[in-house]
């Protein structure tokens, strides 16, 4: 084989938009179900039922694609609005009065209804790739902001301006990492708060962990560090989240908190700010 030196330019002047289509056997199938749906004023739990007793995988696909939710999102709230029942096809046929009034628990019926009788407009679809492309992107940020925001104002609450936010603070021996927040500032912290919210599974939620190490190699070993998270996709990645709970219970995290736990994380702070003189 001859030896060339190839150019960038080459490359990039020979590209071509892979066009493919996006409906497989499934998507097909849904589609055509969808379009043999009655329109009515008010459904019920009985056209669910036929929906899942049809095809369960298909039928699920439909309730999730009316409640407007990802596959990671619907997963979590019917997890949520199951307990410890199963939500696969089993459980289902296990006991499919409590699957089907766990669905009309997440507003399947109204949402069933809303969409059926939805007065159609030329930009529904624009909007509907705008939600799903862009606002997925947007959505994901805002949900980690508003954490964020949450735990900054609790923050404020306790240590008014004195703390630095989104910031590189420096460790012992020339270490230092990013964080969200520097208590009383990152030249000198003696309290690291990481805030992170989650509503949807993926590599994000691997990569805290990453990030979280980063910052217990970076700090002193007498600076605390807080980790705020929520979001119910947790339940979906347990194995990461076991893997912070052992950091927590080793001592490299001094305490995991969700929004439920806000009055706690108020009160460890005042301690922390009372036992370090801040």
């Amino acid at each position: 084989m001859q030896i060339v030196s190839q150019k960038i330019e080459d490359i990039l002047d020979s590209l071509r938009h892979l066009e493919v289509d996006w409906k497989d056997d499934t998507a097909i199938h849904v589609i055509e179900k969808l379009r043999e749906l009655p329109v009515k004023a008010a459904y019920s739990v009985a056209e669910v039922e036929a929906l899942l007793d049809a095809d369960f995988d298909e039928g699920i696909l439909i309730c999730r694609l009316f409640l407007g939710l990802s596959k990671d999102q619907f997963t979590a709230q019917l997890h949520a609005a199951r307990g410890s029942a199963g939500i696969g096809v089993k459980a289902y046929r296990a006991d499919g009065v409590g699957f089907l009034s766990d669905l009309s628990r997440l507003g399947l019926l109204q949402a069933m209804a809303a969409e059926a009788n939805r007065q159609a407009h030329w930009s529904d679809v624009l909007v509907e790739r705008l939600r799903s492309g862009r606002g997925s992107a947007i959505s994901g940020q805002r949900r980690g902001r508003d954490v964020e925001d949450f735990a900054e104002a609790i923050i404020r609450t306790v240590f008014g301006e004195n703390y630095e936010v989104r910031c590189t603070f420096n460790g012992p021996r020339n270490t230092s990492a990013k964080c969200d927040f520097a208590i009383p500032s990152k030249s000198a912290a003696r309290i690291l708060v990481e805030s992170k919210g989650y509503g949807a599974t993926g590599s994000k939620m691997t990569d805290i962990l990453g990030d979280v190490h980063t910052i217990i190699a970076a700090k002193r070993a007498d600076t605390a560090l807080l980790f705020f998270t929520d979001g119910l996709t947790w339940k979906e990645r347990q194995s990461d989240l076991r893997k912070l709970i052992e950091l927590q219970n080793n001592g490299d995290i001094t305490r995991i908190y969700t929004y439920a736990m806000a009055d706690q994380f108020e009160r460890d702070l005042r301690q922390l700010k009372s036992e370090g003189g801040l």
